[in-house]
Formats: C-alpha cells, sequence, structure tokens
C-alpha cells in the first residue's frame, strides 16, 4: 500500500515522474488543457477557500477499488476522501487517470498538491 507524498507545487520534475499521463504539462505537449485560460496550468485551479468545517458520515464501503470513472463525478469539487489505511482528508480533485486522482489535499491549513492511486482509496464523498 503506498499513498504518493505531498510535495511543493514548484517541483515539477516529481509530478512528472509520478502522473505522467497528467495533460498540459511539460512532457505531454499537445495534450488537452483544463478548464480556464488556454495553457493554464491546473496548479492555478486550486481552492481559494478551505473545505466545509465538518467531516461526514462515511457511507458503506466497498471491497472493491474505487472506480476512477465514479471518482470523476468530484472533479473540481470538496471531496471528503477516506482511505485503506485508516487515514481521511478533504479533497479537491482536478485530474482522474486510469489508476491515480490528482488534486490538492487541505492539510488544515491550506491547498497542497496531492496525487493518489485510487486502489488505496476506501471511500469519498463530495459536495
Amino acid at each position: 500500500m503506498y499513498v504518493y507524498p505531498t510535495y511543493h507545487y514548484e517541483d515539477q520534475s516529481y509530478q512528472d515522474r509520478v502522473f505522467p499521463e497528467l495533460p498540459g504539462f511539460p512532457g505531454f505537449p499537445g495534450g488537452p488543457q483544463f478548464p480556464g485560460q488556454p495553457g493554464q496550468s491546473p496548479y492555478s485551479q486550486a481552492p481559494t477557500a478551505p473545505p466545509p468545517s465538518f467531516i461526514p458520515q462515511q457511507q458503506q464501503a466497498s471491497t472493491f477499488a474505487v472506480d476512477p470513472g465514479a471518482i470523476s463525478f468530484c472533479l473540481f469539487r470538496n471531496t471528503f476522501i477516506w482511505l485503506n489505511n485508516g487515514g481521511s482528508f478533504w479533497y479537491y480533485p482536478i485530474f482522474v487517470g486510469p489508476r491515480s486522482v490528482a488534486g490538492f489535499r487541505w492539510n488544515g491549513r491550506f491547498w497542497t498538491f496531492f496525487g493518489i492511486d485510487t486502489r488505496q482509496i476506501r471511500s469519498f464523498t463530495c459536495f
């Protein structure tokens, strides 16, 4: 079980190694862009406000890995994630790949860029 560590959003070389399929980054020329201005970096898509101040109640969890198609409905929305290892946090996803999700994780004070393998997510709910 591996959860990708957080890192400083300026470290794009790390981003390229962890999420090479993430469009609009160096090393992926001609890829589709994120919503917003053409060529705009997804790092500028970070939420400008903190997440809700409550912790939602976890719904019945599945024994199967989270389907990337299901979590894609939470793109650009406040999402609460529960991990297989018991951890949980507020998340703001901006990209869903075949087996990974990239976005911003709330650390209690500010949003940091964060990526995770969808197989490590037990359940999620978005608002």
